[in-house]
Parts: structure tokens; C-alpha cells; sequence
């Protein structure tokens, strides 16, 4: 089969930093296992985090991805939730091989039916990053999807990347007040577009540019970006015992003790943790894909798809990688093909 692979890390402006493969189609799938021909990928910044470069060198070819829309060619005799035939989507497990290749094997428990009225390129852009914002907003937070949370505050450090364009669409249908940031003309059109109330930048002056907006504290905070750059700024505008929430890992210590005298509570999100500890909960992601793409089909939630970049090959995923590294990209970047 095609796919697109590396064995050494290195950094993409080399070439070979990612290749062009022909590899062995996955064996017959067993238990949980789908085995998906993939129509579809994103490209996400856990992708370039994982090929930066480091001294490891993998003995066989490394499939990255975690995005993707295909078709289901054959089941483990453990499916119960599918069959041959049917377009899924799903953002797969960092542990085992990726979405950058003809076919893979993913387990039936992280997966969900494609919405039925999105393109596969369009469906593809969705996984990754709706995992990630409904898990943040619903499970981390603790925020209910009842109509009850209406009036309260939720700020989105980050809103024009592919996460933060979910994050403020599913808290709009949670009822809360959403302030979004951004810096750029064409990013913060987005954000408005999307549902975002305020729009804010999110440069130095973030808590200064907050107050001018009239927003002294917000009730839960979402941070999509630099957690280190942004972790004293969040602590000085959470509110008394409100929440915050990170998709981005620190770099430097950070005390936690600067939230102690609001009840203030951190917590971590980590789309990948059920598959890869195999939690008996694993099913809540193909539960929660379910339910997103019921809200696409029903006109209330809408694909980030930002720009699709042609056939999956190791050209255009490099180009995608050095985009994302750039940190300008709006929405997601999809290819399809091969």
C-alpha cells in the first residue's frame, strides 16, 4: 500500500524528513480492530510534535496521522458497531500506526459513522480536534450541555486553530458566553463566524486587553496555545473557583500554588489517553464522535476545514507540517487522495 512515513526525526525542511512508501497492507483485523481505507486526512500540530527531530532512529517505517475519513473494508470478529461498507471517521492512537497510508487499523471503540452530509475532506478535518473540545468542555470542565451553564464565561486562548473553531461552536450550544482570541484581520473574522461574542488578542497585553472588553475574570478558561506563556495571565483572570483547561504541554515548571487562594482548579486534556491506557471507557469517544456528527447533519455544528492541500503524498503532507509549524494556519488542513 501507499503511505507516507519516516524513520528518522528530523526537521522538514530535510528531505528526508518524510518519504513515500510502498509497505505491506495491515494484516486481516482482529477483535475490536476496523481495518479503514482511508479517503481523507488532517494534519494536526501533535504531528509535527511527534516528527521533531530527536536522535531515535525506527527500525521499520512510522505512519503518523490522526485524522481521517475512510471506508471499512473488513471487521475484527469483536465488532459489534460496524461493518464492510460503512464511511467512518476517527483520529485513531498515537501508539500504533497512522491515518498517512492507504489503510489502517483502528479499534471500533474510537470511531464513529461519518456525518452523512460532509465531503470526506470535510468529515476529516473534525476527529482530532472535536474529540479534543468536547473532552475539555464537558469532561475536564465540567461544563453541562443542559442550557444551565448560559451566562457564564468561557475564554478560548487560541480560537482560530482547528481546536479552539470547535471549542467555540460547542460552547455556543452549551448556552456560554464566548471570548475568543486572536490577532489576526482574517483570524478574527473566524472567530466571529463561528459564534464568538468578543474577539480578543491574545499578544502580551492578553489580561489588560480583556478588561478593556470589559471582562475583569471569566468563569472557565481554555488554553489552546502556549500554556507556559499564558499560565500567569489565566490565573490572574480565572474567577474564584473556576476551571481551566490545556491541550498544550509545559515546557518550564509552573506553580500551581498561584491558584490556590481562588479554588481554582488546572486540568490536563489528552484526546489520546483513553486508547492509549485502553480505559474501560474507551467507547465514550465513539459515543461523543456520534453525537458530533448528529450535530453536523442537523445544520448545528459545522466542519473546520480550512484548506485542502491536494493527494496525500510526503510533498504536500511536508508543506502542511511546515505550516502548522509556522502557526498561522486557520482551521485545518486536509488532503485526499492518493
Amino acid at each position: 500500500m501507499k503511505a507516507v512515513a519516516l524513520t528518522q526525526y528530523l526537521p522538514i525542511s530535510h528531505p528526508e524528513s518524510l518519504l513515500d512508501y510502498d509497505l505491506p497492507k495491515p494484516a486481516a483485523p482482529t477483535g475490536h480492530d476496523l481495518l479503514v481505507r482511508i479517503e481523507a486526512i488532517a494534519v494536526n500540530p501533535v504531528d509535527f510534535k511527534v516528527r521533531a527531530p530527536k536522535a531515535t532512529v525506527e527500525a521499520t517505517p512510522r505512519i503518523l496521522g490522526w485524522d481521517a475519513t475512510g471506508v471499512v473494508e473488513a471487521v475484527g470478529d469483536a465488532v459489534s458497531m460496524f461493518k464492510p461498507g460503512d464511511r467512518v471517521y476517527y483520529a485513531g492512537d498515537i501508539t500504533r500506526q497512522g491515518s498517512n497510508a492507504e489503510f489502517q487499523l483502528v479499534d471500533e471503540r474510537i470511531v464513529g459513522l461519518a456525518p452523512r452530509t460532509l465531503s470526506p475532506t470535510q468529515a476529516a478535518a473534525l476527529p482530532l480536534t472535536a474529540i479534543t473540545a468536547w473532552e475539555s468542555l464537558f469532561e475536564r470542565l465540567a461544563i453541562k450541555r443542559d442550557g444551565s451553564a448560559k451566562g457564564k464565561t468561557l475564554l478560548i486562548i487560541g480560537g482560530a486553530g482547528g481546536v479552539g473553531s470547535i471549542a467555540i461552536q460547542l460552547a455556543k450550544l452549551a448556552g456560554l458566553t464566548v471570548i475568543a482570541t486572536a490577532s489576526r484581520a482574517e483570524s478574527i473574522q473566524w472567530c466571529r463566524e463561528l459564534g464568538a461574542d468578543t474577539v480578543i488578542n491574545h499578544g502580551a497585553a492578553l489580561q489588560a486587553d480583556a478588561q478593556a472588553h470589559g471582562y475583569k475574570e471569566f468563569d472557565y478558561i481554555f488554553c489552546a496555545s502556549d500554556t507556559d506563556a499564558y499560565f500567569t495571565a489565566m490565573a490572574a483572570l480565572i474567577a474564584p473557583q473556576g476551571k481551566i483547561v490545556s491541550i498544550v504541554e509545559t515546557l518550564q515548571p509552573q506553580s500551581l500554588g498561584i491558584l490556590k487562594a481562588k479554588s481554582a482548579s488546572f486540568h490536563w486534556e489528552l484526546m489520546f489517553t483513553r486508547a492509549m491506557f485502553k480505559t474501560a471507557d474507551m467507547v465514550e469517544q465513539h459515543k461523543l464522535l456520534t453525537e458530533v456528527a448528529k450535530l453536523i447533519d442537523a445544520g448545528t455544528l459545522k466542519t473546520t476545514l480550512g484548506e485542502v492541500l491536494g493527494p496525500i503524498n510526503a510533498s504536500n503532507l511536508k508543506k502542511a507540517h511546515a505550516l502548522l509549524e509556522e502557526g498561522r494556519v486557520i482551521g485545518k488542513l486536509v488532503l485526499a487522495g492518493f
